[in-house]
């Protein structure tokens, strides 16, 4: 075949693909949430170069916006690049040594991904039991902790899977630094929706999520080290097993020196960094009193529609509302009428919950009452349909 014929050959190949057309969805499943048009603007800047010096002012200024949003002074505050299993992973990997214990709770999905991450980084792990649906008992995880004497104890501030806001967060933290071990708080679905305070609590390592109630694309995670924890990263005896994930090796570029490790998601920093002037613009304890107060309507029509919440009150989860699917109803249904017929996204269970609940989240942008509205409506017809 000549050279042109094999150029002809490859032409005709090529994939026929349009024009990018996603529908435009009204978010209200666990994540992403909507996101916020002054987000999205940001996100389509031009790039500049990642050791830029005005990328590096925006660093800082992002590393300050999140020091605010966490409610922390912690130095070692930085976007992990990757989604928010990413920020997961260097917690958990630079924290964890083999011939570590780390203490996880039974209680969600996400407690389970904890033990996943810990074994592989080469931990050994034990458990603190809680059924699906509960918060960690403080005296239960006491006990575990005298049992095992763990080095690291990880735990759930938000549990996605299950509706549930974790109560008594420093009752947790002093038990654990009373056996000298380090604490690691998932926050993917509370950072910037629901109270936390990393310093005041004591929490030493915290990640999150871009993409639930700061309503922010994935891409850039946060994560907050103490210096407790760093100490400990920096003094590891052998080498984290992730290279790209390795904090040791990020702190050149997120340190002072902001000396090359990789490219970061440049246009992910860009929308962070507006997604968290948002944040500031609000207020924090204003943000979390409005996603209270919005999802506290979204429950009261729950309710008033005949459907029961997961969670008892005292641990209900305003950024992410886990209902009970009735008997004789099929959520998935429900689902596929939400999404076919109003472009609308909620989300099944997880796990343990898979078909019991549906996931219905109410976060950053998507926490407004005109959502809130929208999905009543839909629910209530797609219900009808079922003859509830």
């Amino acid at each position: 075949m000549s050279d042109a014929s094999a150029l002809t050959k490859q032409e005709d190949d090529a994939p026929d693909v349009g024009e990018l057309t996603p529908p435009d969805r009204t978010l209200m499943g666990p994540g992403p949430s909507d996101v916020h048009p002054r987000v999205l603007k940001g996100m389509s800047t031009p790039l500049v170069g990642h050791l830029d010096p005005s990328f590096v002012e925006i660093m800082d200024e992002v590393q300050e916006l999140l020091r605010y949003t966490f409610r922390t002074d912690n130095q070692w505050t930085i976007p992990v690049s990757g989604t928010g299993s990413a920020s997961m992973e260097a917690a958990i990997g630079n924290l964890v040594e083999p011939g570590d214990t780390m203490l996880v709770p039974t209680n969600g999905y996400f407690g389970g991904r904890m033990k996943s991450m810990a074994e592989r980084a080469g931990g050994e792990v034990v458990e603190v039991s809680a059924p699906w649906g509960e918060p960690l008992d403080p005296v239960d995880v006491e006990r575990a902790f005298d049992e095992h004497q763990p080095d690291v104890f990880g735990f759930v501030h938000a549990e996605t899977s299950t509706g549930v806001l974790q109560p008594n967060v420093p009752e947790l933290t002093d038990i654990a630094h009373d056996h000298d071990a380090l604490v690691i708080a998932d926050s993917v679905t509370s950072l910037g929706g629901v109270e936390l305070r990393v310093d005041e609590w004591d929490i030493d390592v915290a990640y999150s999520g871009p993409q639930k109630c700061l309503s922010c694309p994935p891409g850039a995670s946060p994560l907050t080290l103490n210096d407790r924890a760093m100490d400990k990263v920096l003094g590891r005896e052998e080498r984290p097993r992730s290279w790209y994930l390795d904090l040791s090796l990020l702190e050149g570029y997120w340190g002072d020196d902001r000396s090359y490790h990789h490219t970061a998601p440049i246009s992910n920093v860009y929308a962070l960094r507006e997604a968290l002037r948002l944040v500031a613009e609000e207020g924090i304890e204003a943000r979390w009193a409005r996603h209270r107060a919005v999802a506290g309507d979204l429950k009261a029509g729950l309710q008033d529609l005949g459907l029961e919440m997961n969670a008892p009150d005292e641990y209900w989860l305003p950024s992410l509302n886990a209902v009970r699917v009735p008997d004789g109803i099929d959520d998935g249904a429900v689902i596929d009428h939400l999404l076919e017929e109003y472009d609308l996204e909620i989300a099944s269970g997880l796990g343990d919950l898979e078909g019991d609940i549906w996931r219905i989240g109410c976060m950053g942008y998507s926490a407004r009452p005109k959502n809130v509205e929208y999905v009543l409506a839909a629910l209530e017809d797609a219900l009808g349909q079922q003859g509830f």
